[in-house]
């Protein structure tokens, strides 16, 4: 699994780098830098999608990585990128309890509480870019492709839970999913949304 993890952190880099060359672009008004910062980021992304294919093809020679690579991905609201993430980033999916897949990511809300003093849960700690890969997961998946996310998101909201409270916890959540899809060796099974209760004329 360690060339996998490193040709991921490379992928990684690589993205990182886009991103610096997006904002110098952007901060610059000479039409011929700008032109220069495009065909960096047209080169940079070009890189970024065979680096992409590589990986997946890496994983797809072995059966079993391949099998948990679809797992992963059948849950709603998990792309291949992501996926592959989870996968490299936690080669340990499946044979974890949900309190320790939430630990080794950082997910985990840990208390500052002191004394009579009760402080805001915060996460910490944990793999970082595996954090940051299921925390950039989890809005377009509480917003549009997983109705559980989406109903646990509109409650958390409802609550007075700010936005990136919420969100992290629905990342928590997706990463649950994923690691008991695994556990089972079964795909992810939609669930359709509850329905919206109607108030009395």
């Amino acid at each position: 699994m360690a060339p996998l993890a490193e040709r991921l952190t490379l992928i990684d880099q690589l993205t990182e780098q886009v991103a610096g060359f997006k904002n110098f672009r952007e901060s610059s008004r000479d039409p011929q830098i700008r032109q220069f910062w495009k065909e960096k980021i047209a080169d940079f992304n070009g890189l970024l999608r065979a680096q992409r294919k590589a990986l997946v093809a890496a994983i797809r020679q072995h059966p079993d990585l391949a099998e948990r690579l679809d797992l992963i991905e059948s849950v709603d609201g998990v792309g291949l990128k992501t996926a592959v993430a989870i996968l490299v980033r936690m080669p340990e999916i499946g044979r974890l309890t949900r309190e320790q897949a939430t630990s080794l990511s950082g997910l985990a809300p840990f208390d500052d509480d002191s004394g009579k003093h009760q402080g805001i849960r915060h996460i910490a700690g944990g793999r970082q870019r595996l954090r940051g890969s299921l925390y950039n997961a989890a809005l377009p998946a509480a917003f549009k492709w997983n109705a559980q996310l989406m109903a646990l998101y509109q409650r958390l909201i409802a609550a007075g839970k700010p936005h990136k409270v919420a969100l992290i916890a629905c990342a928590r959540k997706l990463l649950i999913f994923v690691n008991t899809v695994v556990e089972r060796g079964t795909p992810w099974v939609r669930t359709a949304p509850a329905p919206v209760a109607l108030k009395a004329a």
